[in-house]
């Protein structure tokens, strides 16, 4: 037999969530719109369709759709880089195998204009959150290339850290070249390759 989802027992259940828990619903079913409608269908109140919840709910964690926008876009590249560094710290991989996956990873990523965080950034697109958000995602790629690369160099950590900070701002410009068709994809690879074996071998 369905179930109600307006039952008692329903609307119950969905009160038990925390506002922590109900904060990543809402930003899990925000994923899903962008996902499978497209980020211009993403409005507070779409959200609480969705969601199953009410408007006042939504408004309690995002004021505005801006705001909603920064949060899932913070979001999205956060568990991103979360995944893709815990993968790398714990793979055992050689210098070599961890050099040439990180580069194509972060060209590829960065190029690919189609996946939901480039989606979620077009809407943002021009707003002053969004210069300043990118800003704090840009200094998480900083802390992911040093748990990366930590364990093959022999430099100080802060020594470390400054050249992490130069090889995203490689990564960046070599993948703008690539969205301008200035390089292609496997020479923007082989060059952010060269640069961060540069450092390594460096250390």
């Amino acid at each position: 037999m369905m179930k109600d989802n307006n039952s008692p027992v329903t609307k119950s259940r969905a009160q038990r969530l925390s506002k922590a828990e109900r904060r990543q619903q809402l930003l899990d079913t925000a994923l899903l719109i962008v996902r499978e409608e497209n980020a211009d269908r993403l409005t507070l109140g779409h959200l609480a369709a969705r969601a199953g919840v009410s408007k006042p709910v939504v408004y309690d964690h995002f004021a505005t759709r801006s705001e909603l926008l920064i949060e899932l876009y913070r979001w999205i590249d956060t568990e991103r880089v979360r995944t893709f560094t815990e993968a790398m710290t714990t793979s055992g991989r050689s210098l070599e195998e961890t050099v040439q996956v990180l580069a194509s990873a972060y060209i590829q990523c960065a190029a690919d204009k189609t996946d939901e965080f480039h989606s979620v950034g077009a809407a943002l697109a021009g707003s002053e959150e969004k210069a300043a958000v990118f800003q704090e995602l840009l200094d998480n790629c900083v802390a992911m290339f040093v748990a990366v690369l930590t364990p093959h160099v022999n430099m100080s950590p802060p020594s470390l850290q400054r050249c992490c900070i130069g090889l995203v701002g490689a990564g960046e410009a070599l993948s703008v070249a690539l969205t301008r068709g200035r390089l292609k994809p496997s020479e923007a690879v082989a060059a952010f390759a060269s640069l961060i074996r540069g450092v390594a071998l460096a250390g």
